[in-house]
């Protein structure tokens, strides 16, 4: 069998694992088939609208070559990378450049997997390449990523996402999970589960991107009823409360309330209760000596049972996994 092209889209002020990190993958997984005397599964092409030395925002280079023709691309794997300011709108990121996207539309129509790695998802949906579909990005980015391009169904938690031949990935070194999944899909079980090993990483990384945040919650805007409404609550969080509770604090209805947060945040009341709550109970895990009873206690969860229930549901892991890894 014919090598598999990966095509690496590199641009001044990418983020350098965002690149190198899946190319170390498939380059592993070609170490591991020629140890097992296999030809190598993969071709692993570095390519920029300005081919020669790319700067990454690390301050180191990578030699590009020029884009291929669309045509080139026919059967291969496109990753575009993330990078400083791609998020931040269409104009004036090289990564968002008019011809480079109209060549990335027609490239799309090529490849065989079409994917992104952090912020690299804005540049494939400014091609229009991800409407309709679901995705995901680095959690920071995740809110911007909704609001320019509604279209797109955001999942700000997920480590990866695949939706048909487009594959999205969360922040930087999530990268590595998705090219992971792309080398499983390619050759197998096996042949990944080789490669996370010879790395040293994660194969089924546990849990969404959201342990990776210390900030849960997106800021909300301090005079709106969101913004009022985490005030009030942040400082009561071990106690009992109820909706009304909330109303009446806001001199709202109950109605007004749910509708009003629901507009501003996509939450309930009693959602938003639980974030400032996991919030506050991540933070607690990170301070040196907590135990997970105290920061059960002290974040509004009032026991052990409740907070390991709330950590499998919405993060994945468990309070003492989080604080092995945070605290």
């Amino acid at each position: 069998m014919k090598p598999i092209p990966i095509w690496l889209l590199v641009y001044p002020g990418f983020l350098l694992l965002d690149a190198t990190g899946p190319a170390q993958v498939f380059s592993t997984a070609n170490d591991e088939a020629r140890d097992a005397g296999l030809p190598p599964p993969y071709q692993i092409n570095m390519i920029a609208a300005e081919p020669g030395l790319v700067m990454s925002t690390a301050g180191v280079a990578v030699h590009a070559a020029p884009l291929p023709p669309p045509a080139e691309l026919a059967g291969g794997t496109l990753i575009v990378a993330g990078g400083r300011g791609v998020e931040r709108g269409p104009e004036g990121s090289p990564a968002l450049d008019g011809a480079l996207i109209a060549w990335l539309v027609q490239a799309a129509g090529q490849v065989a997997r079409c994917c992104s790695v952090c912020t690299g998802a804005f540049v494939l949906a400014r091609a229009g390449l991800l409407d309709g579909r679901r995705a995901v990005t680095h959690w920071q980015d995740a809110a911007a990523l909704q609001a320019q391009y509604p279209a797109i169904t955001v999942q700000e938690d997920a480590i990866y996402i695949r939706d048909g031949t487009r594959y999205t990935s969360a922040g930087i070194a999530a990268g590595i999970d998705l090219a992971l999944a792309l080398v499983e899909e390619d050759q197998g079980r096996a042949a990944g589960l080789a490669v996370a090993k010879r790395l040293v990483v994660f194969y089924k990384r546990p849990g969404g991107q959201r342990q990776f945040s210390t900030e849960l919650l997106a800021q909300a805007e301090p005079q709106g009823l969101h913004g009022r409404l985490t005030a009030w609550l942040r400082p009561r969080l071990q106690q009992q409360l109820d909706i009304e509770q909330m109303a009446a604090a806001l001199a709202v209805s109950v109605r007004t309330l749910h509708r009003h947060l629901q507009q501003e945040a996509g939450l309930s009341p009693a959602q938003l209760l639980l974030r400032l709550r996991m919030e506050a109970a991540c933070g607690l895990l990170e301070q040196a000596g907590m135990t997970v009873k105290r920061a059960a206690r002290q974040s509004g969860f009032g026991s052990e049972y409740n907070l390991r229930r709330a950590f499998a549901a919405q993060l994945g892991v468990a309070p003492s996994d989080y604080q092995s890894r945070f605290g």
